[in-house]
């Protein structure tokens, strides 16, 4: 059996089981069986399994035949493979400093001993209160960004501010370009929203303008999705001219542009921001779960002045106003300068293990950005990510697939790794691990 067609029975077998056209205790056909009913030798038949049980998708009982497994649990749209506390989490990023449980400290003794503490148990405005807007509109100014204070709402986290946009701006139905991997967060605010989501392929650092442009020609598109700056899980930055030649095609055909900037303080010298050139069709979205902690579920718009009294209704919708005591502490670390020395730390925390990353995973073709917090790793042409995340699971070690990431049906074999969660020393030895398992994987 030639080997790209002995790789797709493999692949179709897996997608099968994944989607649960073979549920989970379905016994499997005989290896003869298999071998009889797809026209290949029975070494091959036993070779098919034995991939799909080092995948953990089958499992082999003497006697008795080869079973579909249980899926594997998955949560937030990723795929988390074995997830427990003992387990080395490379799946998500939770990037912290040494000293931010002692700046957290300080900063609720301040706060306890302030003077306005009743304004904090009473509802806020929806986007935020005035002073605390103003300081925002200061603090994007380091992105490259100049806006007006009545431009910026706050959210509860970049995710709710994504889910806000998509909530209030567009409507069930409408097609949103977005890349052909992008952020997990972004297909499941699509999903709750009924949103179409149509893949533009990439082409080197960022999408394929001429693929939009077609897209547009041929169907109404409403939307772009995009993060022009440190994208994910790809890293690339996009250049001031395809960002110029983007917003073209966007006024061109009426589209809005949701530009996701939560990984963009960690490139530095960037082009302006997409909302930067194109403000009057722009939401800029953005937070401080990155730069400052996940658990500070901060984050906010910069958006036409037209669209703030739609985000602030879908603000009120969902979860009223900020909690006050969060926004007030992000506020005050933005205008003392700790979240801009965090940040400058961060970049060099996140250069720092892509370096170590570069120097472990040496013989792998890698794809980021230096000073990114993740690093995207496509597998040889003989490797199945399926059986490379159930080997580092025995490992104790978690992994992303690329499937959380894919809008388009060809899913590539790739994994993502995130490199901000662990210390060093655990994320020096988890690398040195996905290193071995991948070539034990290639033959």
């Amino acid at each position: 059996m030639p080997q790209a067609r002995y790789k797709q029975l493999v692949d179709r077998l897996a997608d099968d089981i994944r989607t649960q056209r073979l549920r989970p205790g379905t016994r499997l056909p005989t290896h003869r069986e298999l071998a009889a009913r797809e026209g290949l030798g029975l070494v091959t038949a036993t070779r098919v399994y034995a991939e799909l049980q080092a995948m953990g998708l089958v499992s082999g009982e003497t006697g008795r035949g080869t079973f579909v497994r249980e899926a594997l649990p998955s949560a937030q749209g990723s795929y988390l493979y074995g997830w427990s506390t003992e387990r080395v989490d490379l799946t998500f990023n939770a990037p912290t400093l040494p000293e931010q449980a002692g700046l957290l400290r300080a900063a609720l003794r301040q706060l306890a001993a302030g003077g306005d503490l009743e304004a904090l148990l009473r509802y806020q405005p929806h986007g935020g209160r005035d002073h605390e807007r103003e300081i925002v509109a200061r603090h994007v100014r380091l992105r490259g960004l100049t806006v007006s204070p009545e431009s910026v709402l706050i959210v509860s986290g970049g995710q709710h501010g994504l889910a806000t946009t998509a909530m209030a701006l567009l409507e069930p139905g409408d097609v949103v370009a977005v890349d052909a991997l992008t952020y997990p967060g972004f297909k499941l605010a699509a999903e709750a929203c009924r949103l179409e989501l149509a893949p533009i392929p990439s082409a080197g650092h960022g999408p394929d303008l001429d693929a939009l442009a077609a897209l547009c020609r041929q169907r109404r598109v409403r939307a772009v999705y995009t993060m022009p700056t440190l994208h994910n899980p790809l890293g690339w930055v996009m250049s001031a001219t395809r960002r110029r030649e983007l917003v073209a095609i966007a006024r061109q055909h009426d589209l809005l542009l949701i530009e996701d900037a939560a990984y963009a303080y960690l490139a530095e010298d960037a082009p302006p921001p997409l909302a930067a050139l194109a403000p009057e069709r722009t939401v800029y979205v953005s937070s401080f779960s990155k730069s400052v902690s996940t658990g500070l579920r901060v984050g906010f718009l910069c958006a036409p002045l037209a669209s703030v009294p739609k985000l602030e209704r879908a603000i009120r919708a969902t979860t009223w106003n900020t909690p006050a005591m969060m926004t007030t502490i992000a506020c005050g670390w933005v205008e003392d300068g700790t979240v801009e020395r965090m940040e400058a730390e961060k970049r060099r925390d996140a250069t720092m293990r892509q370096t170590l990353a570069a120097d472990l995973l040496g013989g792998l073709t890698r794809i980021g950005h230096p000073a990114s917090y993740f690093v995207w790793l496509p597998l040889p042409n003989e490797v199945r990510a399926d059986a490379v995340t159930h080997a580092l699971m025995l490992e104790n070690i978690a992994v992303s697939t690329a499937e959380p990431f894919a809008t388009s049906p060809q899913v590539p074999h790739a994994i993502r790794l995130a490199l901000g969660s662990v210390a060093l020393p655990a994320l020096s030895q988890a690398l040195q691990t996905v290193a071995r398992v991948i070539a034990d994987q290639t033959y």
